[in-house]
C-alpha cells in the first residue's frame, strides 16, 4: 500500500507526515486497532533533576509562614494562579490552567522519598530504583513496570523509551528499552554515520532474537524507523494549538508525541529536565524559577494538545529527587530540603484537586526543623498509576518492601 499525503486516523492510531511508502504491517496495525477500538495506556514519566522548588511551584499562599520565611524570592498573593484557596500555580505555570480547569490536572503536594538524603546523586538513583535507601537495586521501577503486563506477550521494540542519548537508571533492567535523543540520528544496522551508539545495540537486542515472534517484531520495528527517517520528521507539524518551546525539553516531548502517534507501540516513556538547582539568585515571579517553570508547563501543555485523542489514553508523572528548604538562604536562593509536589495529568486523572496531607509550615511541622515535611511516598503515586492505568497488579515487583495496597492509594485515577 503506496500513501503518499498526510495519514490521519481520526483517532490517533497513526500519524504520519511526508510522501512515503507504509509498510503493511503498520497500516494493518493501524486500521485493525481502529476498527477494533484498541485503546493501549501510555505511562509518561517526567524527572525534574536538580530538586524543584515545590513551595514555589504550587505555593501554599494560604499559609502565612510561606511568607514569612522567604520575605524576597516569595510568590506574592496578588500573582499566584489560584487553585483552590490555599494553594496556587506559579505564575509561569499559566499553560496548566486549561488541564486544571479540565480535570486532568492533579496535584500531591507533600510528596517524596522517605529517605534522608540531600544528595543529589543518591535520591535519583533511589527514586528511578524505587527503593529508597537501599543501593543495591540493579534495574529500575519503570522496568519493572514492564512486567507482567497484559500486553506483555505483544511486544514492541519501543514500548519503552527514553528521550535522551543513554538509557537512564529507571529504564534499566531485563525489559527492553531504547534511549532515542533525535529521531533525525536515530540509525539502523549502523548505515548512519550519524546514529547513536545505541542503535547497534538495539538492533542485535531485536534481530538476533531466536524468539521468531519477537524477531517478527525487530524487523518490523527497523522497517517503521526507516518511515520514520524517510518521512523527514524535521518536517513534522504537531497538531493546532501544540506550541512547543524551543529548547532540548520541549524538543523531547515534541518526539515522543511523534513516536506515539505513529502507532509504534510506545507503553512507557521517561524525559527529564535539568535546573532546578537553586542555590542562588532563584527568583520569584520573575527570574530563574519563572523561566524554568514556563519552559517546563509549557512542553508539557504542547505535549497533551498534540496527543489529541490519544491523551485520554496516557498519563504523565513528574517528579523531582527532593525539594527545597522552607526558608530562602542568605543568597535570596534555597538548600536541599525534602519533600516537594508532584503533577499528575491524564485522560482518567480526577483532576482539579490538590491531594495529599498538608503538613504545615511552622517550625514543629518542619522536617529537621528546616523542611515540609514527606506526607504521601512518591511510590504510593507511581503504584497507583502502574496499578490503575498500565494493569500491572505485582505492585509488590515493582516497588519491593513497600506497602501498596489498593485501599491505600490517593485516588488519583478513575478505576480501570
Amino acid at each position: 500500500m503506496s500513501i503518499t499525503r498526510r495519514v490521519f486516523l481520526r483517532n490517533g492510531a497513526m500519524a504520519i507526515v511526508g510522501t512515503t511508502a507504509i509498510p503493511g504491517f503498520l497500516t494493518r496495525a493501524a486500521f485493525g486497532a481502529e476498527l477494533a477500538g484498541d485503546k493501549k495506556k501510555r505511562l509518561v514519566v517526567i524527572f525534574q533533576r536538580g530538586a524543584a522548588d515545590g513551595l514555589n511551584i504550587v505555593v501554599p499562599h494560604g499559609e502565612p509562614a510561606y511568607y514569612s520565611m522567604r520575605p524576597s524570592i516569595n510568590i506574592p498573593r496578588s500573582a499566584v494562579i489560584d487553585l483552590d484557596g490555599f494553594f496556587g500555580l506559579h505564575p509561569s505555570l499559566s499553560a496548566f490552567q486549561p488541564l486544571w480547569r479540565q480535570r486532568h490536572l492533579a496535584i500531591v503536594h507533600a510528596a517524596g522519598s522517605p529517605d534522608s538524603t540531600r544528595s543529589h546523586f543518591d535520591a535519583q538513583d533511589f527514586m528511578e530504583s524505587g527503593t529508597p535507601g537501599l543501593k543495591t537495586t540493579q534495574d529500575g521501577w519503570l522496568n519493572r513496570a514492564l512486567h507482567a503486563l497484559p500486553q506483555a506477550s505483544n511486544r514492541s521494540a519501543f514500548r519503552a523509551i527514553a528521550l535522551g542519548p543513554s538509557l537512564p537508571r529507571i529504564l534499566s533492567g531485563s525489559e527492553p528499552a531504547v534511549a532515542l535523543n533525535n529521531i533525525n540520528d536515530f540509525g539502523v544496522g549502523g548505515r548512519n554515520p550519524n546514529a547513536a551508539p545505541i542503535a547497534n545495540t538495539f538492533e542485535a537486542m531485536y534481530s538476533q532474537s531466536v524468539d521468531s515472534v519477537l524477531h517478527g517484531t525487530g524487523k518490523e520495528t527497523f522497517e517503521a524507523v526507516k518511515m520514520l527517517k524517510s518521512a523527514d520528521p524535521s518536517k513534522y507539524i504537531p497538531a493546532a494549538g501544540a506550541n512547543y518551546p524551543r529548547g532540548r525539553f520541549g524538543d523531547s516531548l515534541k518526539q515522543l508525541a511523534q513516536l506515539i502517534k505513529a502507532n509504534l507501540g510506545v507503553q512507557v516513556a521517561f524525559a527529564d529536565i535539568g535546573g532546578w538547582d537553586h542555590h542562588v539568585n532563584e527568583g520569584g515571579t520573575q527570574g530563574q524559577i519563572a523561566n524554568i517553570l514556563r519552559e517546563f508547563s509549557q512542553s508539557v501543555a504542547a505535549f497533551w494538545t498534540d496527543l489529541d485523542d490519544l491523551a485520554e489514553d496516557t498519563v504523565v508523572v513528574t517528579m523531582s529527587e527532593f525539594g527545597r528548604t522552607a526558608r530562602e538562604n542568605g543568597n535570596r536562593g534555597t538548600d536541599h530540603g525534602h519533600a516537594n509536589v508532584m503533577f499528575v495529568i491524564g485522560g482518567p486523572v480526577k483532576g482539579g484537586k490538590v491531594y495529599g496531607r498538608w503538613p504545615g509550615l511552622d517550625q514543629s511541622q518542619l522536617y529537621e526543623g528546616r523542611d515540609l515535611a514527606v506526607t504521601t511516598d512518591f511510590r504510593r503515586v507511581l503504584g497507583e498509576s502502574v496499578y490503575r492505568h498500565l494493569d500491572n497488579r505485582s505492585l509488590d515487583q515493582v516497588f519491593p518492601g513497600f506497602d501498596n495496597q489498593p485501599e491505600k492509594f490517593l485516588n488519583i485515577l478513575g478505576l480501570s
